[in-house]
């Protein structure tokens, strides 16, 4: 059997490990048993991107999540009446916990009676088969695998199985979800479960999907890795009515949806793990205009708070550009410290959006310059501490301004970096020292009077072979020269 728990670990982000943790240690001291669900355990048999941590406890978890907003997770969402709790936790790590629970119809389609109960009846009375697996996260069984419904077989066969033949008319809303999941994963109805579709269809029972229900699709949607697959399955099936009727008439933006995808990946390869529900809702009801936006969240559903998130968004995303061009965020660290604090969703947008150059090319710098930089910042302090500077306050301030000025384009090389952070820390290079001439020993100097005696004997025996080896040259003859006059003596007197 694999090692489920292993798995999921490997997997985990350090922010989904540090969750993780605490929910089971909050779980185990208040008694609950405790289980990762739905979503969390498909996307991990699937090999699929966790995108969150679905857990659910045979107990209330109210208190677990009062304890946790005490350790600074945000509560996003609170059903008391279902007992489900959507967290937002350190580090952007979205998450939800719910009751075990099993949901009694009296008849087919009527509101069901909510009851508490085990994990195994809550795993039973979900929409499909792949929906339905658990892991324990209990110290007694902790990664054991919970599967009633054999959804695992369904992966690996890449189908989408709803459970009972009541599953469509129970909740109409699965009509969309099946698609939804289908789509998302690359799945095909199982058989007998598109026969229940087709006969839902028939009945019109899509006609009857509670606007709160379609919204929540809608907020899906949003949040799939590639919505635009999604939404042309709705389309193509016909239900983007259910939806939207304004929707169904003007149709997804999908040239906004593509550019937004785009620039998640680009995120997602600078190290970020975005969040862009905001941005691509935005860009899904992009054709339409102020009012009929307002319209349509409201009726989906949308409190008024979010819906201003989503209609506000672009105009607060157009004032925060304006600032990153300002005078204030010329030199590059300004900008850099102005872009850090940005939200992921807005710096999406304004890459995505944006016709400003200036604007999309600082944050182009941010992401695959000034944020590698500011990785290797460690090596500038190693540097620094070679020098033997010791760190502290006055060590860190200078490795500050050693990253500001290679935002400038300064202190490129080590040499460069050596010159700088000695000019800011005071230190100076040490002087080399002058060796000294070592004076030959008595050993030494005869040797090299041997070598120079030998080299002379050696050169003088060379010049006299060459001079052996040349020809004699012939004496020549003298010329006849005219005789010598006689010597005049003194005349007698």
């Amino acid at each position: 059997m694999p090692d489920y728990m292993f798995l999921l670990e490997s997997r985990l982000s350090p922010e989904q490990r540090a969750a993780m943790m605490r929910v089971q240690e909050l779980s185990s001291a208040l008694g609950f048993n405790l289980y990762l669900t739905g979503g969390t355990v498909r996307d991990l048999v699937t090999g699929a991107t966790l995108r969150d941590l679905d857990f659910t406890v045979e107990g209330n978890p109210t208190k677990l999540a009062r304890e946790l907003e005490k350790g600074g997770a945000q509560i996003v969402l609170e059903d008391e009446k279902l007992r489900h709790v959507e967290i937002l936790f350190a580090g952007e790590c979205e998450g939800s916990i719910a009751a075990a629970r099993d949901d009694h119809y009296v008849r087919p389609g009527t509101r069901p009676e909510v009851r508490w109960s085990t994990i195994m009846e809550d795993l039973r009375r979900r929409d499909f088969s792949l929906n339905a697996i658990a892991i324990s996260l209990n110290p007694a069984s902790r990664g054991l695998l919970l599967d009633p419904t054999n959804g695992l077989s369904d992966i690996e066969r890449g189908e989408v199985r709803a459970l009972t033949i009541h599953s469509f008319t129970n909740q109409p809303v699965r009509l969309l979800r099946v698609l939804r999941f289908a789509a998302r994963m690359g799945f095909k109805v199982e058989a007998r479960t598109q026969e229940w579709f087709e006969l839902a269809i028939e009945r019109e029972l899509h006609k009857t999907i509670a606007a709160e229900d379609a919204g929540a699709e809608l907020r899906e949607a949003a949040r799939e890795e590639r919505p635009a697959v999604v939404l042309k399955a709705w389309e193509e099936h016909d239900l983007m009515e259910a939806v939207s009727p304004v929707l169904a008439k003007k149709h997804p933006d999908y040239e906004a949806i593509g550019r937004l995808v785009k620039v998640r990946e680009d995120l997602m390869m600078a190290g970020f793990r975005p969040r862009l529900a905001t941005p691509m809702l935005l860009a899904i009801l992009g054709k339409m205009k102020d009012r009929e936006l307002s319209s349509v969240l409201s009726k989906a559903g949308f409190k008024s708070a979010e819906a201003a998130t989503v209609v506000d968004f672009e105009e607060k995303a157009l004032a925060v550009q304006k600032e990153l061009l300002g005078r204030k965020l010329q030199a590059a660290i300004d900008s850099y410290k102005f872009i850090e604090k940005m939200s992921t969703e807005q710096l999406a947008y304004l890459l995505a959006e944006s016709n400003n150059s200036g604007a999309v090319s600082k944050i182009k710098a941010y992401l695959n310059k000034w944020r590698p930089m500011r990785a290797a910042l460690p090596v500038v302090g190693n540097e620094l501490q070679a020098l033997g500077m010791e760190r502290g306050a006055k060590f860190d301030e200078i490795v500050e301004q050693v990253f500001a000025m290679q935002l400038a384009g300064k202190g490129k090389t080590p040499e460069e970096r050596e010159k700088i952070l000695r000019k800011l820390s005071g230190i100076r290079e040490v002087p080399k020292k002058k060796e000294k001439e070592k004076k030959p020993s008595k050993t030494e100097e005869k040797a090299q009077a041997a070598a120079s005696a030998a080299a002379k004997q050696k050169h003088s025996a060379g010049m006299a072979a060459r001079r052996s080896q040349e020809p004699a040259k012939p004496q020549s003859a003298k010329p006849a020269g005219k005789p010598a006059p006689a010597k005049k003596g003194k005349a007698k007197r």
